[in-house]
């Protein structure tokens, strides 16, 4: 008889029934994320796969615990742990530690120490975690995703392996106390203490997914507490097997496939958009949980999915997981945005590192049999798989990425920030001040290849920050509550309110020194993503209600016992909510123009003066990153000024001014972006952090232009 592959572990998983149409279904997992992270915009919603898996690996784990529980009447913790660690430990510290190379090999500088952190996250599963808090800091949002992303998932999945056996052992426990003798009889044949078990966490978990999702999806899609339910529902397969077994053949082959069915439904379907998971994840994995059901009956997908092809495909679905997505953000980081065609390959490339990774690597740490009769030096040898990378992690910190500099905290060269990136010392005016009194035929905003020198610093740019930011003037996206921070002079009787989005922070350093020159008591009302507007939006393509609300509130105060004299607003474009949906296009325009004109009018009819900062430009590149990567061509690093000005809000906002004599606006654009592609460098100041929020140093030199303009629009006052 010829050996037959299966890619299980040792011989304490043999002892459960081989189920090749479950690797077959890990083939259709693993499938439709690779398709999904390659570009196909026919699937979407290819990440529902970890879903799948989240639902198979429930299934086996628990299949496996409660057979030695039937078979020896305990659970070995020492035995699983180290058959989990031979299983998962040592792929993942090696794609760990060839993802730090090519970050230094082949990333940007800018991302070389936030990879350092993901890969101790990583290493310690705790990378879901890290990525839910990034997912709600509205500073990372623009962030290029981070190489190591996909170990979220593993994460979820480690957490789930080291409580759970702790769980039935608490159960087996309390069965003991109860019943005694009797309790030793197997848990197969009366899983109700189990499943109660699984009841505990999976309704819990449900109902906070569905909460959370709808709450702050951003979130709820990493955290561990919203994904717990589907490996629970994986787990209450295994304690019913044996009655499922008994399901009518033809009964079991509609349930198949209306499984496989749903699977594919949810990938076509769902999208990034969706608010998920949410009760929306029930599609994928009772889908998973159908197909796991109906095993291999005459007729259901059991017998397409224990096909060869399928097995194989599902043995090398694990690496196939690690080694894609390093290999995708390296070729785009390398390459530019890829297409469709540039990323299939990409996914296809990756099928070598991962074969040679299964065959070389996995399966004879996994079939060892001295590792298999010595479990402790298993758990040694999984201990050295990940504190390698966790150390070199912490060593990619502190030795190959040097410190940030600090930003520069003036609008003068006399104390530029060490560690310039250019090899000289700037000199001349600084930033918009080198532009002149014409800055559309100024030669100084013309996009050149190199300059003698820039701060800040391209790596000290992500913290070139407002104070506001500093100072925690920014109500969080979920949050609704009014939140403002005061500057200037707190006690003058001239009162102006800057209201909006992150925007605002743009023109904050300048905007505070004009204040405190002119004696103004500056007051923010800042929300993340939230513009001053009375409209219904979406923050990546997700209706945000939360800036509803807080919109509402904001203007109740505005127009109270806080009247401020004058209200300074601004904000980037947002795609508007109608019938539950974004909009675009066309339709997203004008009904952006009207909530302008309708939210700035109620504040003129109020009796508060209302002044429009026109938007930044918004480029196509995120500037600190590219400049780090193209020091001597930085003329990459630029956007056609018509593009980047058209996917700011300046348009609408131009549009929405006219006929409203009341309200004024300030355009400072031809001082951001002068020439006809949107210059990164000028006057020796590096003029964006990311893709559409100037660096404070930037904004500070934009200040006699602004203090000019106010004084215009307001008058100047004593």
């Amino acid at each position: 008889m010829t050996h037959r592959d299966t890619g299980r572990d040792t011989e304490a998983d043999r002892r459960i029934p081989y189920r090749g149409d479950i690797q077959g279904l890990r083939a259709v997992a693993v499938v439709l994320v690779l398709l999904s992270h390659a570009g196909l915009d026919f699937l979407p919603g290819g990440f529902v796969g970890v879903d799948v898996f989240f639902v198979i690996s429930g299934f086996l784990i628990t299949g496996l615990l409660v057979a030695e529980w039937d078979r020896t009447g305990r659970i070995s913790l020492t035995g699983f742990y180290a058959r989990r660690a031979k299983r998962l430990l040592p792929a993942a510290g090696l794609v760990l530690v060839v993802s730090m190379l090519l970050t230094l090999f082949f990333l940007p500088r800018t991302r070389w120490a936030e990879t350092g952190w993901d890969v101790v996250a990583s290493g310690l599963y705790a990378m879901n975690w890290r990525l839910a808090e990034q997912a709600v800091d509205y500073l990372a949002i623009g962030d290029a995703p981070s190489i190591l992303q996909h170990y979220w998932s593993l994460a979820v999945e480690e957490q789930f392996y080291l409580a759970w056996p702790l769980l039935l052992l608490a159960v087996g426990w309390t069965a003991r106390r109860r019943r005694g003798r009797d309790a030793g009889r197997p848990w197969t044949g009366r899983p109700r203490g189990l499943l109660l078990a699984l009841a505990l966490i999976a309704v819990p978990s449900f109902a906070w997914s569905v909460h959370l999702t709808a709450s702050d999806p951003a979130r709820a899609y990493f955290v561990s507490t919203t994904r717990i339910w589907e490996l629970a529902l994986g787990g209450a397969l295994a304690l019913l097997g044996h009655r499922l077994a008994r399901l009518p053949h033809r009964v079991a082959a509609g349930l198949g496939w209306a499984g496989l069915g749903a699977i594919v439904a949810a990938a076509l379907w769902i999208t990034p958009a969706t608010a998920f998971p949410g009760y929306l994840a029930l599609v994928p994995t009772l889908g998973a949980a159908a197909v796991i059901a109906a095993g291999t009956a005459p007729a259901g997908p059991g017998r397409l999915l224990d096909r060869r092809p399928m097995r194989a495909i599902g043995a090398l679905s694990y690496s196939l997981y690690l080694w894609h997505w390093p290999l995708l953000v390296t070729a785009e980081a390398r390459f530019g945005e890829l297409s469709v065609t540039a990323g299939l390959a990409v996914v296809l490339f990756s099928v070598l590192p991962a074969a040679a990774t299964y065959h070389y690597l996995e399966n004879p740490i996994r079939r060892s049999k001295r590792l298999a009769l010595h479990p402790v030096q298993a758990l040694r040898l999984g201990l050295i798989f990940t504190a390698v990378p966790v150390l070199a992690g912490q060593m990619f910190q502190f030795t190959v990425w040097p410190p940030r500099p600090a930003p520069d905290a003036g609008i003068s060269w006399a104390a530029t920030v060490p560690g310039a990136a250019g090899p000289a010392t700037p000199s001349g005016p600084p930033g918009a001040a080198a532009l002149g009194g014409n800055p559309r035929t100024s030669r100084a905003g013309v996009p050149v290849d190199k300059v003698p020198g820039f701060v800040p610093d391209a790596l000290a740019a992500k913290d070139d920050l407002p104070d506001v930011h500093r100072d925690g003037c920014f109500s969080d996206t979920t949050k609704t509550a009014v939140l403002t921070c005061v500057y200037g002079d707190r006690n003058a009787d001239f009162t102006v309110a800057a209201v909006g989005d992150s925007h605002v922070g743009n023109w904050f350093p300048a905007l505070q020194a004009v204040a405190a020159e002119r004696k103004w008591r500056l007051v923010t009302y800042l929300k993340q993503a939230c513009p001053f507007l009375d409209l219904e939006i979406s923050v990546l393509l997700r209706p945000a209600p939360a800036c509803t609300t807080w919109n509402r509130n904001v203007r109740a105060e505005l127009t109270g016992a806080n009247r401020p004299d004058v209200l300074l607003t601004t904000g980037a474009f947002y795609l508007p909510i109608r019938d539950g949906r974004p909009i675009s296009g066309p339709p997203a325009h004008d009904v952006t123009v009207q909530s302008m004109r309708r939210t700035w009018t109620a504040m003129t009819d109020a009796g508060i003066r209302t002044v429009v900062l026109r938007d930044t430009p918004h480029l196509d590149v995120r500037v600190a990153e590219c400049v780090s990567a193209n020091p001597r061509k930085l003329t990459r690093c630029t956007t056609p000024r018509e593009v980047a000005v058209g996917a700011s809000a300046a348009s609408a906002q131009a549009e929405a001014v006219r006929g409203l004599p009341k309200v004024a606006m300030i355009d400072l654009t031809d001082a951001i972006c002068p020439a006809d592609r949107c210059a990164s460098v000028i006057g020796g100041a590096l003029v964006y952090r990311d893709s559409n929020h100037l660096t404070a140093t930037y904004a500070r030199t934009l200040t006699p232009r602004l203090r000019t303009a106010l004084d215009r629009v307001i008058g100047a006052r004593p």
